[in-house]
């Protein structure tokens, strides 16, 4: 007979067993929300390599959720909640005013918007614009937004033309088919054929953000996963793909006061 001490030594060899031999967990596919500053399958393309950082780094598939303009993009928020976003910060106070959704990381610095002529056409106030043609996507879109707060005065204000997304935008600027654009400031750094008319304000880099849904043992994951992204070899080949100079810790206080762009929205 095996003394008590022996039985001891066998229960604990086979609990390691058991444990080691365990399937893992099952992997969950999660769905990844894009807002649309490019066309769907531009957007889809673009960001695969951050969806793909995350899975390896979880365990679990990310699916990209793109939509074809910012309208679409805000009845599917309101309607057809995704599990995980990247967005800009009115749209992330919304979530977490309306949704509870819960700030995981975002990316460093600001972000602003450019009111932006061709080269050839000379103007140094947004006043010289009544009137005139204005392209950028259509609010609900933070540039949207914004350049109704340029123009406060409805019986002041620039002819506004709707494109889906910024790169279309600025196209239809450079073609001639508008005298004016509002684009994402880096989008028109370094660029010498347009003139900038004004900048505005800056506010929180983009989001990511987390539906309740999503299991807190993913959030965690995902949330170590972005904040030390510019630590390993893998994060950083992903942040030059995705051209994000990386993510820094962020919390829904930050972000809760812009959802209050949104009001006058249709659907707030």
């Amino acid at each position: 007979m095996l003394p008590v001490t022996g039985f001891r030594r066998i229960a604990v060899v086979t609990t390691l067993f058991l444990l080691l031999s365990a399937p893992p967990a099952l992997a969950e596919t999660y769905t990844l929300g894009i807002q649309p500053i490019m066309s769907r399958a531009e957007t889809k393309t673009f960001y695969r390599p951050l969806a793909d950082y995350l899975s390896k780094q979880t365990g679990h598939r990310f699916r990209i959720v793109a939509h074809h303009n910012f309208v679409a993009y805000w009845e599917a928020m309101r309607r057809e909640p995704t599990d995980l976003v990247l967005d800009p910060p009115h749209f992330t106070g919304y979530r977490v005013r309306k949704a509870n959704y819960q700030v995981l990381a975002k990316i460093r610095d600001t972000l602003s918007f450019s009111l932006i002529t061709n080269e050839d056409v000379l103007l140094f106030e947004p006043d010289e614009l009544i009137g005139k043609r204005v392209v950028t996507p259509a609010s609900p879109s933070l540039s949207g937004v914004e350049l109704a707060r340029m123009f406060p005065n409805q019986m002041r204000q620039p002819t506004i033309v709707s494109e889906p997304n910024f790169e279309r935008a600025l196209q239809r600027l450079k073609a001639g088919r508008a005298e004016a654009a509002l684009i994402p400031t880096p989008m028109i750094s370094g660029d010498t054929t347009v003139n900038t008319v004004t900048t505005t304000e800056p506010v929180p880099h983009l989001a990511v953000s987390a539906s309740p849904k999503l299991p807190q043992q993913v959030r965690q994951q995902i949330q170590k996963a972005l904040l030390t992204a510019h630590e390993t070899q893998a994060g950083q080949a992903m942040l030059e793909k995705v051209n994000i100079s990386g993510f820094e810790a962020a919390d829904n206080d930050l972000y809760r006061p812009y959802a209050a762009l949104l009001r006058g929205v249709w659907g707030y």
